[in-house]
Formats: C-alpha cells, structure tokens, sequence
C-alpha cells in the first residue's frame, strides 16, 4: 500500500515537467498520498493541472487539432469527429474556470492556476480567429448545441477572469457563434437546457436571447420532474447520471440568470435549487466506504463528472445542513484516487483514455470520443472555494456509506417534496 502510494505522488510530481517555468518546478514537490497529510486540495490542483494541462497548451499553440488522440468508441457513429475539439474546449473550460477565477498567488497552486489561465484566454482568442489551424465547429451537426452550453457554464462560472478580459472582436465572434446555432433545434430531452443555458449566457453579456429557447428549457424540465430530486430526461425517467451530468447543474444555472433578470422568481430558483440539494445528497450516499460508485446508465466514460451537481452545491455553499463539508471532500478524493491512478486512464502525453476505471473503449457509447471525456472536470468544482474554506480545511471526515458500514451513527435519509 505505501508502495503505491509512493508511485502514485511520483507520478504527479512530474505533471509539469518540460512544459512550465523552472520557478514552477521548484514547488512541485508531493511525498504523500492526499489521505496521508491532509493535503487534498494540493492534489486536486495538481490532478486537475494534469487533466486539463495537455488541452489548454495545444489550444494557445494553435495545435490543438494536431496534437491531440482522436479516439473513438468502437461503435462510433456518423457524426463528424472534428466536432471533438469544442467538445474538450467546451468541456474543460465549464470544469476548470471557478478554479481559474480565484485571486492570484505566488503558491505553487496559484503558478499552476495562473499558467492555466494565460493559456486559456490565449486559447479562446487563437481559436476564434479567421484561418486559426483551431478554429472550433459550430456550423455542423447537433453536437455543437451541447458543448457550446458548456462553453458557456464556463464563461459565465468565471466571467471577470475568462471573459471580461478578452478582447472586443473575440468577444463578438464567441456572440457570433453562439447565435448560429439557432439554426438547429435541440432534442426534446436534456438537451433543451443547453439552448436555454446558452440564451442565458448571451442575455448575461447584454445581447437580446431567442426568447423560446431561453425560456422552454426550465419550463419543460419543471414539467417533467419526477420527484425526490430526479427529472425525467424528456418525459421518461432515466436511470444514470444525467441529473448530475447537465440536468440539475444547468437548470439552476439558467434559472438564476432568468431571476436577476426578472424573468422568473426568486421562488423559482429556491425550488430548484432545494431539488439539487437533495439529488446531490443522494449522489454522496452512493460513495462506497471504499471510494466507488454505481457504474449505471449511459455515458459512464465522463467518470468524475457524475458528481457534478454534488460538487456544484458544495461550490456553491449549499449542501444540506446534515452533509459535513470535509466528508464530500474526502469522499471525492478517494474516488479520483481510484479513478486518475488506474494504469490506462491517460496516455503517455496525459490525455484522457475511453474507459471508466482504465482504458477500455468498448464501454464508450456511439457519440463518444476523446473530447467526449473531459466532462471529468467537472467534479472539480470546489477548488474555486479559497483554501481558507472549511471545504478544504474541515478535519478529515468519514461519508455516509463508511460510517454506515463501520457500524457508526449516521442520518436518517427521508425523500422530499
């Protein structure tokens, strides 16, 4: 066990190596497992860093579309693969930016975090570009509808450091953008939040939304909530994580922008948001005492990011009052333990690899490529909480199914109106 431990920080030691300044190097020293010295955030930063590292280097280079694995489900269907690239820029960028919005510093979290930064906003100017070798697809296909609203969630997570500082043509053609897909109806499930989310993000920016698709994504998935925390994908239940994937993150998402418009109520988003809070509740009582989750439904690949809406709340400083904030954080550590250090989940050059625990394509579904997997990102949400926050400082704490079967008191779980 301390073997692999040892082995597991030796490989995270080496993230940076050739790719960030010397000063950078010099802090990148990790001797223990996060479990050992209470040292989580270090190793969520530096697991982040190697995550997203490989996609934002390649985007500010330009070489994005050269440089990065096109690997696809075995099945893989029609659709044109090179909508992958707005699929791992959308992706990483709705992950990644609460952590890139937080305050600079001279820490070697905060050199990692700076240097991601500079690469991102270098990235999403390059990309936007006339002729650039990057330029991302929005002009074909369906697929661009979704990663376009994950473009978006990340925006909108972080607009003083992702999109205020861009300049005003970058600015105009990411409007540009965004508008053609209205050409294009999204499907009448899940999908009908990512057109709102993006109407949402336009408005938020001061430009006039398609009112139809703004409001019919909330409306609809009100309609079709099931109860106790789950809506149906369409208009039938759905066993998986799709709740956690787009559902409830972009519900509320959309619906608090609606609300400080004065579209919607306040009422509204305190419903919403009270739906959130107990699906994410739910989502921690799946962690096993052993770090591990059910692997049900469709799009299992995206891994970490079936605990998005748990880490939203825990972001947003909501979890249910009998939810301790060092619990989901230790829970979640020990869960991308056993996910990141599997041998398989990334390549030599540290891209993401099609599986669930490893490499294994053949459990990716037909729409399913590299770019597909940086949904990952998303379970990182809490690191745009200050190191301060008791998320990260709160002493070590056992979740709910380790406590449950270590034979200790926990709470009494209840279903909610």
């Amino acid at each position: 066990m301390e073997r692999r431990k040892f082995i597991s920080a030796l490989s995270l030691a080496g993230i940076t190596t050739a790719i960030v300044p010397e000063k950078l190097l010099a802090a990148q020293k990790l001797e223990t497992a996060p479990d050992a010295q209470g040292n989580e955030r270090e190793y969520w930063s530096r697991l982040l860093y190697k995550i997203a590292n490989p996609v934002l280097t390649n985007l500010a280079n330009g070489t994005l579309k050269k440089n990065m694995p096109l690997e696809k489900a075995p099945t893989f269907g029609s659709r044109e693969a090179k909508v992958a690239y707005l699929e791992i820029v959308g992706r990483t960028i709705a992950g990644i930016a609460p952590w890139l919005a937080t305050p600079d510093d001279d820490t070697p979290e905060g050199l990692l975090r700076k240097d991601l930064r500079t690469k991102m906003l270098q990235g999403l100017t390059a990309c936007f570009a006339p002729n650039s070798p990057d330029a991302l697809t929005f002009d074909v296909e369906f697929q661009p509808i979704v990663d376009a609203a994950f473009l978006c969630q990340g925006l909108l997570r972080a607009p003083k450091a992702l999109w205020e500082p861009l300049d005003k043509i970058t600015k105009e053609r990411i409007v540009k953008a965004l508008k053609s897909l209205r050409n294009r109806k999204p499907f009448n499930n899940n999908w009908l939040l990512f057109g709102s989310l993006t109407e949402a993000f336009l408005l938020s920016v001061g430009e006039t939304p398609d009112q139809e698709r703004l409001q019919v994504g909330p409306k609809m998935l009100d309609e079709w909530y099931k109860g106790d925390g789950w809506y149906g994908d369409g208009p039938h239940l759905a066993f998986d994580y799709y709740n956690s994937f787009v559902i409830h993150p972009m519900m509320v998402d959309t619906v608090a922008i609606l609300v400080d418009k004065g579209i919607l109520s306040k009422e509204t988003y305190d419903k919403v948001l009270k739906r959130m809070q107990r699906y994410a509740a739910e989502l921690e009582r799946m962690i096993s005492p052993e770090g591990t989750y059910p692997p049900i439904g469709r799009s299992i690949v995206y891994r970490t990011a079936a605990f998005h809406a748990l880490s939203q709340i825990a972001l947003l400083k909501k979890l249910p009052a009998d939810i301790n904030y060092a619990q989901v954080r230790c829970a979640l550590t020990k869960v991308k333990q056993n996910m990141y250090e599997a041998s398989g989940t990334f390549d030599n050059n540290d891209w993401l690899q099609l599986g669930f625990v490893g490499h294994y394509p053949d459990i990716a579904e037909n729409y399913i490529s590299t770019g597909s997997l940086y949904m990952a990102t998303l379970s990182f949400l809490p690191l745009g909480l200050p190191a301060t926050d008791e998320f990260w400082t709160g002493p070590a704490a056992d979740w709910t199914a380790k406590r449950a079967w270590a034979g200790k008191g926990f709470t009494q779980d209840h279903s909610v109106q």
